[in-house]
């Protein structure tokens, strides 16, 4: 028996088995992708997430994967434009914004080379209880559909917002709401490689992520119905999407007109928010499989990385006693609903598009909400002290 088997081994799942297993801990990953592989995600990551890449000694990594020091962010509402550097705090004095494919992969390896197991191609099926109910493992098919077992004193589902995890846990909904707007994006060459972009103008906002290969992530957010003409554009979606950005915003469209798409048009609309239960006797849930928002905000991975960090926090004082773990569990709940619960309210207000004087305003309270998050990342312990513990 396993002392944690995760399900997911992106980057919610592989922060968490790669903390466990930087504590001592015996982990297993599975995931029925084969990695590395992309995921839906623009991937531009706020100050708190590059805080904790610090932290965990991995952001030298990503910037060696290519992925560019982000160091200045464009604002622009309706033509006027204003460009801001990023000033140093929290420890950290630049953005990053990594393709999926390489911080999901690059975290897997991290977790492997601190002890963790890997094994892909692997869907979880079903839960093994003892006579008492508690949750003692995984069943699970693997790609020659064969079955296989992982027994584990604790299963952590990470397996995205569309969780079978959760379902077969019993984890409650404690806090949801449909977003009503949807997003597009696509990656495009020859941006500024150093410059994060966030235009607005009336029920719009798009922005530019730069990321790996000279390529960068170019966004768009509308409420979902003025967003038909793109979506309902069939094999034309990407030219619908390039028209629409010249008629919305000129300053990127224009250029995006001129630069070379690189890739297929992708999206997602009217997206579920979501806060469910994280933890019962012997689960618990981390990351998009336990608390999801609208990508308006731009956190979903900088929420992974905190809630990785504090369930391992949590996991690990319930091996060491199983004594705690009923307070230890409740205390990762607590603490990820408090830190989220700003963020979460903010979401649901930017998603309505209220006139952008208000949306300003809110973007305002939401960068002070980020900011402070990160003093608060930055306040955890270092990463030597949880390396290897004893």
């Amino acid at each position: 028996m396993d002392d944690v088997v995760v399900v997911g081994a992106r980057c919610a799942g592989a922060a968490t088995a790669m903390l466990l297993a930087r504590m001592g801990h015996d982990v297993v990953m599975v995931d029925k992708a084969r990695l590395p592989s992309d995921t839906l995600s623009t991937h531009g990551l706020i100050r708190g997430g590059v805080v904790q890449l610090s932290r965990w000694g991995l952001l030298d990594r990503v910037l060696a994967s290519g992925a560019p020091a982000v160091t200045q962010v464009l604002f622009d509402r309706e033509g006027e434009t204003k460009v801001r550097r990023i000033k140093p705090r929290a420890g950290v004095d630049l953005l990053v914004a990594p393709r999926r494919q390489v911080l999901d992969s690059l975290l897997a390896d991290a977790a492997q080379e601190s002890g963790a197991t890997l094994r892909t191609g692997v869907t979880a099926t079903d839960l093994l209880r003892s006579d008492d109910g508690r949750v003692t493992g995984i069943v699970g098919r693997s790609a020659n559909g064969d079955r296989v077992e992982f027994p584990a004193r604790i299963v952590v589902g990470a397996d995205g917002r569309r969780s079978r995890m959760a379902e077969h846990f019993g984890a409650e909904t404690l806090e949801q709401f449909t977003s009503p707007s949807a997003a597009f994006y696509t990656y495009v060459t020859g941006l500024a490689p150093d410059t994060y972009e966030f235009h607005l103008a009336p029920d719009v906002f798009a922005g530019v992520f730069p990321t790996n290969d000279g390529e960068a992530c170019v966004w768009l957010i509308r409420p979902t119905s003025l967003l038909e003409p793109i979506s309902t554009a069939g094999a034309r979606r990407t030219a619908a999407f390039v028209d629409q950005l010249e008629l919305l915003v000129p300053n990127l469209g224009h250029r995006v007109r001129t630069d070379r798409i690189t890739a297929p048009l992708r999206g997602a609309a009217e997206l579920p928010n979501f806060r469910r239960q994280s933890h019962g006797p012997g689960w618990a849930l981390v990351g998009d499989a336990g608390h999801h928002r609208d990508p308006i905000t731009g956190h979903g991975i900088t929420d992974a990385f905190r809630d990785a960090e504090l369930l391992a926090t949590a996991i690990d004082h319930s091996l060491r006693d199983a004594t705690v773990e009923p307070a230890a569990m409740a205390s990762y709940q607590e603490i990820r609903d408090a830190m989220a619960g700003e963020v979460f309210d903010l979401t649901r207000a930017l998603t309505g598009f209220p006139p952008p004087e208000r949306f300003v305003e809110l973007q305002i309270q939401l960068s002070e909400a980020l900011e402070y998050e990160a003093d608060q990342l930055a306040s955890f312990p270092g990463r030597e002290a949880v390396s290897h513990a004893a």
